[in-house]
């Protein structure tokens, strides 16, 4: 009768084996998406300097760009209201 039950569960192990690994893989995966998450929504002193100063130069490079334009139609405007019509 053991040996018949033996016979019975030995198909079994690998199946037993895989179910186990397919329960495993969703809670290993959850456990991994918390510290990207959080890794993810915190943001170092490093990271917040550097942002810092991408922004700062980009504000800078579009107020000199806007400086450049406001010169170059104040010319332009000068030009035009000095040329008879």
């Amino acid at each position: 009768m053991r040996v018949l039950a033996c016979l019975f569960l030995l198909p079994l192990t690998g199946c037993l084996s895989t179910a186990a690994t397919i329960i495993t893989v969703p809670i290993k995966l959850v456990g991994a998406g918390i510290d990207v998450a959080v890794d993810s929504a915190t943001t170092t002193q490093e990271e917040a300097d550097r942002n810092r100063g991408r922004a700062l130069r980009k504000q800078e490079e579009a107020d000199a760009k806007a400086a450049k334009k406001a010169e170059k139609d104040r010319r332009k405007a000068e030009r035009a209201a000095r040329e008879p019509d």
